[in-house]
């Protein structure tokens, strides 16, 4: 039992000087020649205008949140449809429960004013 862990440490020790050698590697290797180009802030290939550090609103944050729920929770459908046929009448209820709550969401966001750009 004592030589199953110790395999075990041994591989990750091993695993972990392997990425670390990668790193040092890559550091001594490579090519370090910064210019004026190089060291500016990409924006498009296009000159900034005004400060680069520039912060957004949280409603673009939210908008994006929101987006990314709805559509994680949209994917949950594809099983369902998938299986429709299959599944009968209680999974049918399930899913109407699903997209309740799912529209209730939608609506509270839009009263809250998450999805309005301004």
């Amino acid at each position: 039992m004592e030589t199953q862990y110790i395999t075990i440490g041994i591989l990750f020790l091993g695993a972990m000087a392997f990425a670390l050698a990668a790193m040092i590697l890559s550091r001594i290797l490579q090519p370090h020649r910064p210019y004026p180009e190089k060291l500016e802030t990409y924006e498009c290939g296009m000159e900034t205008q005004g400060p680069t550090w520039v912060q957004f609103r949280v409603s673009y944050f939210l908008y994006a949140l929101i987006f990314l729920i709805f559509d994680v929770e949209a994917i949950f459908l594809i099983p369902w449809v998938v299986k429709f046929k299959e599944l009968g009448l209680p999974a049918l209820i399930a899913m109407f429960m699903f997209l309740i709550i799912l529209i209730i969401g939608f609506i509270y966001d839009w009263k809250e004013g998450a999805l309005d750009w301004e």
